[in-house]
């Protein structure tokens, strides 16, 4: 890599993953693109199996002083990074998926007879709750926190940008444009939100994890 490649990260990284940018020469701009907030909730109302999309949804519920009432009970989620989490956190991971949609059809195929309860955020896509509808699961809905876009202006041109989520796209998009910028995205909803905005030029990682994202980065741009 003959010079620095500049590019944002729509999500601060931590030092370890910044440090694999900087080994491999990027001269790295990055923002909170989006903030989450806790919010009050109850679980009060929890069916026998818990649905998880999010690390976000993740910790709300962990941080909930009833967590302990409902950790018995079998888990879905989605990505490693989450199961892996709930694991640490003495839940019991069932099945997890890559993303919402195969998660849903997971669930709706082989799991149908039961109950569900999803633990959502605000912003969260459709994809899910109408699969689960349609194939007629019994499943509530909690949301357990909120995500508040924080759209800054980009004044540095990058050959890059990150995204890691649907919502983190909205707000980069809210006081920007993306004209020739490589788009690399943590998964295949992520992407989807791109290309409903006619974003042609986007690299997915291989796992929906940010250190892959970071892989996907470098090994783009090697010679």
């Amino acid at each position: 890599m003959p010079h620095r490649i500049k590019i944002l990260s729509t999500k601060k990284l931590l030092p370890a993953q910044k440090r694999l940018l900087a080994e491999a020469r990027f001269a790295l701009s990055q923002s909170d693109f989006i903030e989450t907030r806790p919010i009050d909730f109850s679980l009060d109302q929890v069916n026998d199996n818990l649905i998880f999309t999010s690390q976000n949804g993740i910790q709300s519920v962990i941080n909930h002083p009833k967590f302990n009432e409902i950790k018995n009970k079998n888990v879905f989620c989605v990505g490693q990074k989450s199961k892996e989490l709930l694991a640490k956190n003495g839940c019991n991971v069932i099945a997890y998926a890559e993303n919402a949609a195969d998660l849903a059809e997971v669930i709706s195929l082989v799991y149908s007879h039961e109950s569900f309860t999803f633990f959502s955020g605000n912003l969260r896509r459709d994809i899910l709750p109408l699969t689960l509808k349609k194939a007629k699961v019994d499943f509530n809905e909690i949301q357990v926190y909120e995500t508040v876009l924080t759209p800054k202006k980009n004044t540095i041109k990058q050959r890059g940008l990150l995204f890691f989520s649907p919502s983190g796209v909205d707000s980069y998009l809210k006081k920007n444009t993306i004209t020739d910028e490589v788009c690399f995205c943590i998964g295949q909803t992520t992407a989807k939100a791109l290309i409903q905005k006619r974003v042609n030029r986007i690299v997915m990682a291989s796992h929906p994890t940010i250190e892959d994202l970071i892989t996907v980065v470098v090994e783009y741009y090697q010679p």
